[in-house]
């Protein structure tokens, strides 16, 4: 979790405000189309206000896409509860992301515009997908070049997945099969076996995931 300033009620007002406007506005167009006036005008706020939260509109965008990404880590998380094979959970993870997209496609719009910023495996943001694949490593489960650069391969992986998603909005079944493929390809990219990838992709993409195939016990 990153830690944020704690602000005064006037402040977090101000920020809270900045920062709905600017999903408004990023939703729709990159950042580098957004001129700060547009930006204050929107929130209902003095434009010297926006100085004093955000250094610059970069920072700006990344404070947003920080927000969606956090909102969607907790997501993860919450869906990995009790999960120990690091294979399910990595899996477990992109199909979050593709739910995520499908669900809230202006707030992906806004983290996939500023999400180059956070593909390092040692940002704190990605600690709970490199503990993953960190654990898979352990076990054996993944190939050697997967274990250096799994993480990156995986987050690209998501963030395409959720950009096909939602330009434009997939019909449900089309959707649901493309992140099944995308699930297989994806893992025996790593390395699993294609059977394998297969079985947790179907169990995966389940609406219930809380089979017992799925909790507490030995890594398969």
């Amino acid at each position: 979790m990153l830690d944020l300033p704690e602000l005064s009620p006037r402040a977090a007002r101000t920020r809270a405000a900045l920062v709905a406007a600017g999903f408004d506005l990023l939703a729709a167009k990159p950042i580098d189309a957004i001129p700060i006036d547009e930006v204050v005008a929107t929130a209902g706020v003095a434009k010297g206000s926006f100085f004093n939260h955000f250094a610059d509109k970069q920072a700006f965008a990344a404070a947003l896409a920080t927000e969606v990404r956090l909102e969607l880590e907790g997501q993860v998380g919450r869906a990995n509860d009790g999960i120990v094979d690091p294979i399910e959970r990595i899996a477990g993870g992109m199909r979050v992301c593709a739910t995520f997209a499908i669900d809230n496609p202006k707030r992906t719009a806004v983290l996939l515009r500023s999400a180059g910023s956070v593909t390092d495996r040692k940002h704190p943001l990605n600690k709970g997908v490199a503990d993953d694949f960190d654990e898979a490593a352990r076990l054996g489960l993944i190939g050697a070049a997967a274990r250096g650069s799994g993480v990156l391969y995986w987050l690209g992986l998501c963030q395409a997945l959720m950009a096909h998603l939602v330009e434009p909005k997939r019909d449900p079944a089309e959707a649901q099969a493309r992140v099944k493929e995308m699930l297989v390809l994806g893992l025996t990219g790593l390395g699993i076996d294609r059977h394998r990838a297969e079985a947790v992709a179907a169990r995966s993409c389940q609406p219930d995931r809380s089979a017992p195939a799925q909790q507490k016990g030995k890594a398969r």
